[in-house]
């Protein structure tokens, strides 16, 4: 699934790094040395001011070159990527961990005569991985007094009182959330360290310790609680502060991010409840954002001495300070840990107590595909306007498109297929991928254009029969795909809206992903539907469909 995945993501990779590196070389005379990064975004509010104070200071090489620093945020394994296969050739590289390092090294090593990286690496900044939960649910749990870790988590997802176990029935079920282990390393941090809990350790992890049947049960556990996954640590810290706790209950996501949020919080800017970081007792990782100089062929000595000293002005105190104020730990130990990072903003500075040990590349390796095994199935309706104004390119790349997606579903997936135009129409009953993958693919690849846009009347039709035929036990979904208004429809947006939204289990809801495909489809309907039910629009056409869908298969 990855493999394909990346395929789409990767020419959206290269643009973005070929715009930002365009965009930089302005008002630059002279000679200059370029020195290009890709770096995780977590750390992008407190790396671009620092790029961009770098590069108005002029800094020099020894041969008197300018030194120009473009930096391009993109996804920590995503990025990596991208570099194994030649799709971008950065001078530095800048996960938000060094999780992934072992096994980027290991993949470059298959066709290169030495790793990618070094394998002692300075970090830049430091930010724990950690559980964000609202505060009164984790009291409940008994912090701060009683360490909370995945085994409560595990409890928490299989019970079926949920939260009424507690004494509070009106929170519902527990609702949990992390992203996919193949594109964030928010993901991977939580797969491994789900492991690391599963068998007792909080190092020396081997690929035996992963044939334990018993582990097997601890991950899928874990995993049910999962409302969905995704690609971005950020989206789910978003949609967790704006919907409240009927959406998440909690989310794995980083030290900063609850920084961020109590600031908000604390200065009247939200109106949530007070949220903290749980330090899981078992273990977690740090998010230490390394600096990789790459071992690459394109990098020229000139490159490596100019990355060099922007790493050193990077570690330098004042920059380190700065990190502070956006949540950051810096990496620098003396220097002084102050507000925001304190018990106002929901962190503990003694913790993480316990850190565990980055596994090999190929137990890494392992733990994705056992996470595949275990992770919460998806029921899944997807809706395709075949209307008259969908002729030409438009439809032969929803067509294609929606094939690629279906090849991207697992076996044990269950999907329905609809298209409409005039009057709605199913292609395929709700039922296991695996088993009818290619009778669906060749059906899909038969879809014709033609008639009207009965939109509402497809959304809503899709809407109910997941809702009666869907497992309320997977995580369940609809993707609407439309480039226009709707013309044909007995129903309108009031009773669309009313229905899709008015679902009493937040996070657990039927998630609807929206798709305004071309410039004449109604953006602001589309975003009412998907917004109202937790879910995401897109905005798209022939040339970005096959990303977008892509995009949407990491949610599950």
């Amino acid at each position: 699934m990855k493999e394909h995945i990346s395929s789409f993501f990767s020419l959206t990779l290269i643009f973005s790094f070929l715009l930002t590196a365009c965009g930089a070389v302005q008002n630059i005379v002279g000679k200059t040395v370029e020195v290009s990064i890709v770096y995780g975004s977590e750390k992008r509010a407190w790396l671009e001011p620092l790029v961009e104070q770098y590069n108005a200071e002029k800094h020099q090489t020894e041969d008197g070159a300018t030194i120009l620093v473009q930096a391009s945020p993109m996804g920590s394994i995503e990025s990596v990527d991208a570099i194994i296969s030649g799709q971008i050739q950065p001078t530095v590289w800048s996960p938000a961990s060094s999780i992934y390092v072992p096994v980027a090294n290991a993949e470059w090593r298959a066709t290169h005569a030495e790793d990618l990286t070094d394998s002692k690496l300075n970090d830049l900044v430091l930010s724990p991985v950690v559980i964000a939960m609202w505060e009164p649910m984790a009291r409940t749990l008994g912090w701060p007094e009683t360490p909370i870790g995945w085994s409560d988590i595990a409890e928490l997802a299989i019970s079926e009182e949920g939260w009424a176990e507690y004494g509070y029935p009106e929170w519902g079920e527990f609702k949990f959330g992390h992203t996919h282990p193949d594109f964030s390393n928010s993901g991977i941090s939580s797969a491994i360290a789900e492991v690391y809990a599963g068998v007792g350790k909080q190092r020396g992890l081997t690929l035996d310790d992963l044939q334990d049947t018993a582990l097997n049960s601890f991950l899928t556990d874990v995993e049910s609680s999962i409302i969905h996954y995704g690609r971005s640590t950020g989206f789910f810290a978003d949609r967790m502060f704006e919907r409240g706790p009927s959406y998440l209950s909690a989310a794995v996501m980083y030290e900063n991010l609850v920084v961020e949020q109590e600031g908000k919080r604390l200065s009247g800017q939200s109106p949530q409840l007070p949220v903290v970081a749980i330090y899981p007792k078992e273990g977690t990782f740090w998010s230490n954002h390394p600096y990789a100089v790459l071992n690459a062929s394109w990098v020229t000595d000139e490159q490596r001495s100019a990355a060099l000293d922007f790493e050193a002005y990077l570690l330098d105190t004042p920059q380190q300070s700065l990190a502070i104020e956006y949540g950051f730990r810096p990496a620098d130990p003396s220097i002084n840990l102050t507000s925001p990072l304190d018990a106002q903003h929901g962190v503990d500075l003694g913790q993480p107590q316990t850190v565990l040990e980055v596994p090999t590349a190929e137990v890494t390796a392992a733990i994705r595909d056992l996470w595949k095994q275990v992770k919460r199935p998806v029921d899944l309706v997807v809706v395709m306007d075949t209307s008259g104004s969908m002729m030409g390119d438009k439809i032969s790349a929803a067509r294609s498109s929606l094939m690629e997606f279906i090849r991207l579903l697992n076996d044990r997936d269950q999907l329905q297929v609809m298209t409409f135009n005039d009057d709605v129409y199913q292609l395929s009953d709700l039922s296991p991928i695996g088993e009818k993958r290619e009778s669906l693919l060749n059906r899909v690849s038969g879809i014709v254009e033609g008639g009207g846009t009965s939109l509402y009347d497809a959304t809503l039709e899709a809407y109910q029969q997941l809702e009666t035929n869907g497992n309320p036990d997977h995580i369940r979904a609809v993707v609407v795909l439309t480039d226009g208004k709707d013309t044909e429809s007995q129903a309108n947006l009031s009773q669309v809206l009313a229905e899709i939204g008015g679902s009493e289990e937040g996070g657990n809801a039927i998630k609807i992903f929206t798709i305004a495909f071309g410039s004449d489809a109604d953006t602001d309907i589309l975003e009412q539907i998907s917004e109202v039910t937790g879910g995401k629009q897109y905005k798209g056409d022939v040339n970005t469909i096959h990303e977008i869908y892509a995009d949407i298969a990491t949610f599950f």
